[in-house]
């Protein structure tokens, strides 16, 4: 079959969600037609490992795709694109001519080489239906990385009262992003609320059994465990747009207007690969904040409206009763200044390279994201000594 739309969307999630409704806004009388992959329509992600596991409904995290007016084909993947052409084809043999393309792809979760196939790479609304049907009072839970994604089903899980086991192969919690100090503090506090943390353990295998699965680890010892969940990042979904010759480099290349190398091809989200002057290169995000804006921005330039992507996004996170917003690089590597009306519960740190701020983690400290990013622009210079107390540590 031949579909013909004005815009033609790949990917069914926020990203492609947001450019449909700011199409929509600029183009009144537009066609815009959108591919998913997934069974469902376009969603929010963070509440699958936040607000669902804390009495949050189900009904709530569907995005309002109807108002874009925008034909939505589901279960359907894109294959190909003759940009000559401005043809899509997909892998149910239709083609879908487009004036302009945004390719949203976001990213395929990153697998374990020794994992089982009853462990849950965790993802997708049908991750998270899977995952609940597993989870009551007392069930074995074991949550594999201790990153943004881990820490966040670890914390769920064990509020559900699960037993919880963590596993990961750095020192702490969270190792990559927090200084020491805070990742140690981080993984202590995990103990306290009951979580068996295991760092430095890694997964062998997992073969199910009548017990649920058993899990073999990297010390030698085993476990039983009644789900396996996985959270362990992303690969950026590239290949349709590096087989159509669109440049790719840990992401689809774009410009400030999310352009790719081809003109009339957009890309936005987890898949794209963005310049961010505050930081001196490009960067690629995965997480709410970007997926949004930047879709909205990438509807808006598609439909010939000015609007370059031009803010560093946030994110944000939620681990028992402690949260964060967090703006730019966080990286332990980095020289980190500490500044704290609490240790470890109420505070900013500072992430420092070379005379200049390059991240900001808000913990427990809220309001200041705008004020983050113009300390980012800043072009300083900043040492320890002058950054710090540069933003409250409360609001």
């Amino acid at each position: 079959m031949q579909h013909a739309f004005d815009y033609v969307i790949i990917g069914a999630g926020m990203a492609g969600e947001a450019a449909a409704q700011a199409i929509r806004d600029a183009d009144a009388k537009a066609t815009i037609g959108m591919l998913g992959e997934e069974s469902h329509p376009p969603y929010d992600r963070p509440p699958l490992t936040k607000k669902l596991w804390k009495g949050g409904k189900e009904a709530d995290i569907w995005r309002p795709i109807d108002k874009a007016s925008a034909a939505v084909t589901l279960q359907r993947r894109a294959v190909k694109i003759e940009r000559t052409a401005h043809i899509v084809h997909d892998d149910a043999g239709d083609t879908w001519n487009y004036r302009k393309l945004l390719i949203a792809t976001g990213g395929t979760p990153r697998r374990l080489p020794a994992g089982g196939e009853g462990f849950i790479y965790y993802r997708t609304f049908d991750d998270y239906q899977r995952l609940r049907k597993s989870v009551k009072p007392g069930a074995r839970i074991v949550v594999v990385g201790g990153g943004f994604i881990g820490s966040e089903i670890a914390a769920a899980m064990a509020m559900n009262d699960c037993k919880v086991t963590m596993l990961f192969p750095e020192d702490a919690i969270g190792a990559r992003v927090y200084p020491e100090s805070l990742a140690d503090a981080v993984t202590a506090y995990f103990r306290e609320k009951g979580v068996d943390v295991r760092a430095g353990v890694t997964v062998k295998g997992g073969t199910p059994d009548g017990e649920g699965l058993k899990i073999e680890l990297s010390d030698g010892d085993t476990l039983r465990a009644d789900a396996v969940v996985a959270g362990l990042g992303i690969t950026p979904n590239v290949q349709l747009a590096q087989d159509a010759g669109i440049e790719v480099d840990n992401g689809i290349i774009v410009n400030d207007h999310l352009q790719t190398s081809d003109p009339d091809i957009y890309a936005a989200g987890d898949v794209a690969s963005f310049p961010a002057p505050a930081l001196g290169r490009r960067i690629r995000v995965e997480h709410e904040n970007a997926a949004i804006t930047m879709g909205t921005r990438a509807g808006k330039c598609m439909a010939g409206q000015d609007a370059p992507y031009d803010e560093l996004p946030f994110f944000y996170s939620d681990l028992f009763d402690l949260g964060y917003e967090a703006v730019g690089a966080l990286d332990s590597r980095l020289e980190t200044v500490e500044q704290w009306v609490t240790p470890f519960r109420e505070g900013v740190v500072y992430y420092l390279d070379g005379g200049r701020v390059r991240g900001v983690l808000l913990w427990n400290t809220w309001g200041q994201v705008e004020a983050a990013r113009d300390l980012i622009a800043s072009p300083g210079p900043f040492d320890a000594e002058s950054v710090r107390g540069r933003l409250p540590a409360a609001a």
